[in-house]
This record gives C-alpha cells, sequence and structure tokens, in this order.
C-alpha cells in the first residue's frame, strides 16, 4: 500500500511554486532553477511531511508561451515521457496545485489549466489553485473576493483556493501571514486530496500521446513535426523499443486507436 500522496504543482516561472514547496515542507528544501525557463517539461521532484501525512511533490514548469522551434518540442516529448513514468512508478497522481501570482494575467492561463488537467490528467483528478504575492493585502481572501470571476471566463473551475504569501523572511505583520499562509496551503492539500490513490489517474502511453498532442497544439508555431523525428526521439532517448515508438508517433499525428501502456 503506498502510503505518500503524490501532488503535480505547476505554473509560469516567477509564480512561487518553489516558495510554496518549502511553505508547506516548513524549510528551505526546493530552489528555483534558472534552467527552467521554457516549456520542456522538466520537474523536481520533493518529499515533504507534514501533520502525519507524506507528499511527493512534482515541481513543473508551466507554458510560458507559443512558440517552441522543433527541437525544443521534440525535448518535451522525450521529458513528458519521462514525466508519466515516473508518475506511474510512484502511484499516479492524487492532485493538482495551480499556481498563479496575484495581478499576473497572462493568455498562458487557460493553457495550463487544459494542459494539466484535462490533457494530463483528464478531468479526473481534483485540481486547486494557490494565489500567491498577497502579503500587501489588508485581508488576503479579499483578492478572491474581488478577482475570482476571471476564472469562469477562462473556463477554469477548480475545488478550492488558498490566498496566500509564500514570501518568506519578513518581519512583523508578513511573517504572520507567512505562518497563515502555511496553515492555509496545507488545510487546501489535506481538504482536496484523493483518498484513493490512482483510482483517476490513467497514466501509461494514452496519456502520453494526449499530452504530447497537446504540446503540439498549444505551442509549437511549426504543428508539421516528421513521424522519423518524433520516433527517433522516443527510441534514442527514452529507450522505447521502436515499434513502440512507431505505434506512439502514428497516434500522434494521427489521433488514431488507443495503444496499450508499456
Amino acid at each position: 500500500i503506498r502510503k505518500t500522496k503524490n501532488i503535480v504543482l505547476f505554473g509560469e516561472a516567477g509564480a512561487g511554486k518553489s516558495s510554496i514547496v518549502n511553505l508547506m515542507a516548513g524549510k528551505d528544501v526546493a530552489f528555483t532553477s534558472p534552467g527552467m525557463q521554457r516549456c520542456t517539461l522538466q520537474w523536481q521532484d520533493y518529499t515533504i511531511n507534514f501533520d502525519e501525512e507524506s507528499y511527493k511533490v512534482f515541481d513543473t514548469i508551466g507554458i510560458e508561451e507559443s512558440g517552441l522551434e522543433m527541437e525544443e518540442y521534440l525535448v518535451a516529448v522525450a521529458n513528458a515521457y519521462k514525466f508519466i513514468k515516473a508518475l506511474d512508478a510512484e502511484g499516479g497522481v492524487d492532485l493538482l496545485l495551480f499556481c498563479i501570482r496575484a495581478g499576473r494575467f497572462t493568455a498562458a492561463l487557460q493553457s495550463n489549466y487544459r494542459f494539466f488537467y484535462e490533457f494530463l490528467c483528464e478531468k479526473k483528478v481534483p485540481i486547486v489553485l494557490a494565489i500567491t504575492n498577497l502579503e500587501r493585502e489588508q485581508k488576503m481572501e479579499d483578492w478572491w473576493d474581488r478577482e475570482h470571476s476571471i476564472f469562469p471566463r477562462y473556463d477554469i473551475h477548480v475545488a478550492g483556493h488558498a490566498c496566500i504569501t509564500a514570501a518568506n523572511g519578513l518581519d512583523g505583520r508578513h511573517q504572520q501571514l507567512y505562518e497563515e499562509s502555511r496553515i492555509a496551503i496545507r488545510e487546501l492539500v489535506k481538504e482536496n486530496i484523493t483518498g484513493d490513490h490512482n483510482k483517476g489517474w490513467t497514466g501509461g502511453n494514452n496519456v502520453l500521446v494526449s499530452l504530447v498532442r497537446a504540446l503540439r497544439k498549444l505551442l509549437v508555431t511549426n504543428t508539421h513535426i516528421r513521424k522519423m523525428n518524433l520516433i527517433g526521439q522516443l527510441t534514442k532517448r527514452c529507450g522505447m523499443p521502436r515499434e513502440t515508438a512507431g505505434q506512439l508517433a502514428d497516434m500522434i499525428e494521427h489521433g488514431e486507436a488507443r495503444v496499450d501502456a508499456a
């Protein structure tokens, strides 16, 4: 029986994802990587514990903008495969934690939501929202009262939210807000994380195909990707058998029948 519950944390660079990991952990365990500035699906994972529960948090860079070149897209294909295999090995996804920075609404907001909630998790995993950078509010929850209507306009629907500050090291009132934020983010996780491990998330190659096709649709300027390039990437960088790589490349190109998970 798997004891650790898995959280996929996503959002644009600068939204405060690594700070949220540290906030939940109660200590510094995550550091922002300057190399994770493009959506090539790089990630780092951290095991944290609080309130007698253990969680593995997959901190992944979200969608920034369109315009990935073919080589970047192919790297993202390989990383998508490795990411899904890592989630499979850990038993699936129990919660999606969408991190945004207050006052920063970009065109990528909806793309991030669709990419992780619709394509990675097929709408089968709970998703919650953490809004950061709210230490200047009189009451942090005031932001939600003013701004929450923006999300339905982007067709974004979540099971819960937390208005927080993830900026540590401040004095006085800010430090008090930081401690309140730790309680809020932990409660958000505990109240919304699924209790039945891997009941919703299917994983495997079918999810890979959905994710890779979404990458191309949302991010790639030149949507014509040669099948041989895909096969080469899946075999060389992922160690996938050529026959399986060919099947997946066909599905990615044409969206045909499903393939058994490898």
